[in-house]
């Protein structure tokens, strides 16, 4: 598949006319990274942006005693490193393949020079920060004032969401990853997950989860208790 062809399926440049793809394809480059290799570290310059054409990169932060918080992990179509870029600041987190992954990256000076010429391309930038702040808002929010239990059924509803309603999902990450991503240890992750299968609200295989009772899942989601709980 042509470079122009791929950029087009990414929101960031949903809709925008061939001759703007092929100016984009111009400026990227186009990079492999094997599992475990870093993308770039906290507090690097940011001199470009990425969006990924297959494979994962998970964005965590490290806190002073080593203990990893991911914030977010993106696979295919999806952009990331945007926000330090454009602001003119340093990287705010770290980012690392967690599987072999192959991305474009458009180099800071480069992209600016060209959303000169074509301010369609900043108009879709705009949306796409909009929707990332508000996913941000929303981690934050269950990091701080949410258990567990709570953040874990608030992400499979989001799951959920990303998959056209669907509710059979298949994790695409481990449930260590998982685990890190709600801020929490991989040991009660599994309790948790067992509980809720015990009291049917979900059925687990392997990285198959299938929802069973949403209306308990959105529940407990907003805050609400297992029914064991003391």
């Amino acid at each position: 598949m042509k470079t122009a062809d791929q950029i087009s399926k990414a929101a960031l440049f949903s809709g925008l006319p061939a001759e703007q793809l092929v100016e984009l394809a111009q400026i990227c480059l186009d990079q492999t990274f094997e599992k475990g290799r870093e993308l770039f570290s906290e507090g690097k310059e940011a001199k470009g942006f990425y969006l990924v054409l297959a494979g994962r990169i998970k964005i965590y932060k490290l806190s002073q005693e080593g203990k990893e918080q991911i914030l977010h992990i993106f696979g295919s179509g999806e952009i990331f490193g945007e926000v330090a870029v454009f602001a003119g600041v340093s990287y705010p987190a770290n980012a690392e393949a967690i599987e072999r992954s192959r991305v474009l990256l458009f180099p800071r000076t480069s992209f600016i020079e060209l959303i000169g010429r074509e301010p369609a391309i900043a108009i879709n930038l705009l949306g796409i920060l909009s929707q990332r702040l508000r996913r941000f808002t929303h981690l934050i929010e269950d990091l701080s004032l949410k258990e567990v239990p709570s953040r874990l059924a608030a992400h499979l509803i989001y799951l959920c969401q990303l998959s056209a309603g669907r509710e059979t999902l298949e994790l695409e990450i481990t449930k260590g990853q998982l685990a890190s991503l709600l801020g929490t240890i991989p040991e009660t992750l599994s309790r948790i997950l067992a509980r809720m299968a015990q009291q049917g609200v979900i059925s687990v295989d392997g990285r198959k989860i299938k929802v069973l009772d949403r209306r308990t899942l959105e529940s407990l989601a907003a805050g609400g208790k297992f029914l064991s709980d003391e």
